[in-house]
Parts: C-alpha cells; structure tokens; sequence
C-alpha cells in the first residue's frame, strides 16, 4: 500500500506564521533573524509532538511545499536534512521521507498505551483524581432505581437475558433519536454495556487483524485500545482545536481515508473526548459525504451527545445527514447521568444487529434489566436532570479555567463547545514527566500521550472539570506545584534544534 502524504496546503495551514511566531505567554522571545530553513524545522518539529504531523506519514515533496510556502527548494532540502539528523524524518532508497520520533523520546507507539494508575506508584498523598471525565450520580437516581424495582414483576418470570434490550428502553431511545431529527426505530436499537462495549462489539464484526480505522487525533483511549486489541491499526487524523469553526480536517479525513484503504473510523463529532470540539450541521453533511464516496462506514460516539455548555442549539445526529447504512452511532448513560450506569446502544439498520447478536454470546448474555429500566425512568426526566448538570459543568469549567489563568498563567486551556473537559497546552513538551511527578503533589493525571498514537501530545494535558470548584481549584494549585518540580531542563521550552 503506498504511503500516507500530508498535502503541502494542509501542512502549510497547520505551520501558521512559522517565520517569527509572536512571543508567546512567558516563553523566550524567538531570535528575529533566524535562517528560514531553522525556523520551518521548529515548526516542523512542534507539529510532530504535537500529533499534527503523525509517524510513519511522508511530508509533501520539496518541489510541492516550496512552492506553497513561497521559498526556495534549496530551504525545504536544507529543513529536511536538518530533521532527519535529529531524528524527526526517515529516508529511505527511493521512497519519500517519512515522520518519526527521535530514540530518546519514550513513546515509540510500539504498545498500547495503558492506563495512568497502572503506571504509577500508590500516592503518600490524599489525592484528586484528574484522570477521569465522569460526574457524580444525580439525585434522581436513587428514585430512577425504585421505579425499576417497581417496575420489575413482569420480568421475573423469564430467564432475564435479553441480548437486544427490554423493548420499554429501545422505545425511550427511537422516541429521542426521532425527536433530534433522526426518525428512528425500536428494531433499529440495540441496548449494551455502555458505549465502549457497543464499541467493541462492533469492531469484533466490522474489522480484521492489520484493518485500518481512521480516528480524531486527539480521540478517546479506550477506542483507541479497542482498535489495537482486536489487532486492527488505528490511522490518525489531526483535529484542529484552536479553530473551532474548522476543528476537524474533512479534506484530510477523505484524503486519508483514500490514501489508506480503510474501511471504518471512529469519531466523536459530538464534543469531541478530550478537545469538546463540535462539528456543525455542513460539516456533518460532508462527513457523510465522505462515508458514501470512500465506501467507509463511520462509528459516530454520541456519549457526550446531551452535554452542550454553548448557548447554539444542537445540530441534528450525524445519522440524520445520510443516505444508506454508512453511520453507526453509539451511545451511553454514562456521561449524561452516572458513570456507574452501564447501559449504552448502538443505533444501526436490523442486518448489522443480526450480526452482533450472533458474535454477542461470546462476549456476555446483555444488559442487566434492571440498570435499562433505571435508564427508562431517567430518560422520561431527562430534560431537568440535564439542564441542572449542564449548568453545574459550566461553573465548574469556569472555576477550572480562571484557576489555570492564576496558577499557570504560560498554559493555554480554551474551553470547547462542550463535553467534559479542556485540552491544556504546555509551554513545553513535558505532560508525560508531569503526569509521573503530580501524584507525590496531590493530584493524579492522565498524559497527553495517552490521548494520540506514537507518542503524540507531550504538549498537552487533558484536564476534567468534574469535581467540585474547591476541588478544581486545589487540583490546579497541585498541578502548578508539580510543574514548578520538574527539571529545569524539563520545564524549557523545546529548545531550538542545533546546527552543526
């Protein structure tokens, strides 16, 4: 299979004012007169931390991206070379170089990256666990449960396995789907686990080993850990969230998806797992688009789905923009009402349904009866559940972000249309080193790493607002704390790659 390529407009694009980029925050003022070829290999560099630029992808030709960045080919050869002496590009006989990672830097993307508490020591310290985005139970809960029991009786007399889902929750979710602009089904539900195992359940019948499934770059890392086990190769597309109006790269979404051959992504449009990006109702039309003119089937996870913290009303499920069978959505109570509730779905035509049931006994005999009748009482009370909770995450991601501006006045952490959490950048590519010291200051969290592939996002740091605001605020101050612990060397910026 050929190679992947970066278009020379789209890296241009991500590469911004890479001549003399203004200071930014309290990081060192960059020298004015550096050589072109020096200032486009940092720029070059930054993307490839930062998962712009993913591993094993071939930059554009020096005739190409010459002529785009209105340069001569003598600073794009002279860039190139300067790269592949530090590590950043492979050559070889009679092929494009492609990107890569220099020996010293840990993540090789050779394993799966494994959860944050299986890599760390038990804390001295009580802690505040930052390393997930799950809220609280609501109150309504405790009343959701009652109902079920109530609710019950009928069921006792059978065997209690329901591989499909009691038809009273498939009728809530259709009721909900239809009243989003999706006319929806109850035969066309199918109640799981949770979206991630509505997720696995999936992939167990849509992939192959060596499959490619195009995701979000950054994504969720539990997808991503579902793709690599069913030895499937999860393809990376960059998001873009400094512009949130253009987050996702439609272009490069097609391009990748032609250039790969792949067949299936992953994507969550809807508030995107860390970035909380949203995709708008045109960008929804040309992703499905997309699906139907590369023949791809595109797994669309509405778990954050019911949390917009923007005044903008929500556009209708991607779903509702195709044609044919080229949108799965999956989806869970988890986000929306506890974390503790392990009912998901999967909304896709009778035929594919058929299929999981088939593969489903494998992997367990449904989801327990009383949780769905539980999930069927909150469903009919949604409305009022969520609005409170919509509101309580906007103060808390309000408190989140004030205390960032106070503790870490270099960090960059724009709120997102919505979800659970902010995507911080750091001054320096240190969000691995961070995440190993914080515990012994207070706090527990996950690295940017975890959220890319190869080793991506060092400059990053996936920070959920909630806990409590006192919580939010102590979190920071311990962040600030742990920051200020690093290594001077470990706290610079990247430093200017070195000419010989």
């Amino acid at each position: 299979m050929a190679t992947r390529v970066i278009g020379a407009s789209g890296l241009a694009r991500d590469l911004g004012r890479w001549r003399d980029p203004e200071p930014d925050g309290d990081l060192p003022e960059r020298r004015p007169h550096r050589p072109a070829y020096l200032a486009l290999a940092e720029a070059i560099r930054l993307l490839i931390h930062d998962g712009r630029a993913p591993l094993g992808v071939a930059l554009p030709s020096e005739r190409d991206l010459a002529a785009t960045l209105g340069v001569s080919r003598t600073t794009i050869t002279s860039t190139y070379a300067l790269l592949r002496e530090h590590g950043y590009l492979i050559s070889r006989q009679g092929s494009r170089s492609t990107v890569a990672l220099p020996p010293a830097v840990a993540h090789d993307g050779a394993k799966p990256t494994r959860g944050i508490m299986a890599l760390m020591a038990q804390p001295e310290l009580p802690t505040i666990d930052m390393t997930y985005a799950a809220m609280s139970a609501p109150p309504e809960l405790h009343e959701a449960y009652s109902t079920a029991l109530q609710g019950i009786p009928p069921y006792l007399g059978t065997h209690g396995m329901d591989p499909v889902g009691v038809l009273a929750l498939r009728e809530a979710l259709a009721r909900r789907y239809t009243a989003r602009g999706l006319p929806t089904e109850p035969d066309q539900i199918l109640v799981t686990l949770g979206a991630q195992h509505g997720l696995r359940l999936l992939l167990n019948v849509l992939t192959s080993p060596a499959a490619r499934v195009l995701i979000e770059h950054p994504s969720y890392p539990n997808a991503i850990e579902a793709i690599r086990d069913v030895g499937a190769r999860p393809i990376p597309v960059p998001l873009r969230p400094e512009s949130p109006d253009a987050g996702w790269d439609l272009d490069g979404l097609r391009s990748t998806a032609r250039q790969t051959a792949a067949t299936l992504a992953y994507l969550v449009p809807d508030f995107n797992n860390p970035t909380g990006l949203l995709l708008d109702e045109a960008g929804r039309a040309e992703l499905t688009a997309i699906a139907r003119d590369t023949r791809m089937t595109i797994v669309v996870d509405e778990s954050m789905s019911e949390l917009n913290l923007s005044e903008a009303p929500m556009p209708a499920p991607v779903a509702a923009f195709a044609k044919g069978s080229e949108i799965i959505t999956i989806g869970s109570a988890s986000k929306s009402f506890w974390g503790g509730l392990r009912v998901g779905w999967i909304r896709t035509n009778q035929a594919l349904i058929t299929k999981l049931l088939g593969i489903r006994s494998t992997v367990d005999l449904g989801t327990p009866v009383m949780d769905q009748l539980a999930t069927v009482h909150l469903l009919e009370h949604a409305e009022n559940i969520l609005e409170r909770r919509r509101g309580q995450l906007r103060a808390q991601r309000a408190a989140l972000l004030d205390a960032i501006a106070e503790n870490l006045p270099g960090w960059h952490a724009e709120p997102g249309a919505g979800g659970m959490s902010v995507w911080a950048q750091l001054p320096s590519p240190v969000s691995t080193a961070l995440a190993a010291t914080a515990p012994n200051h207070g706090v527990l969290l996950a690295a940017g790493p975890r959220f890319g592939v190869q080793g991506a996002f060092e400059r990053f740091l996936r920070l959920p607002f909630t806990h409590p605001e006192p919580e939010l605020r102590l979190a920071v101050k311990a962040i600030a704390t742990a920051y200020e612990a690093l290594s001077p060397r470990a706290a610079d910026p990247l430093q200017p790659l070195t000419c010989y």
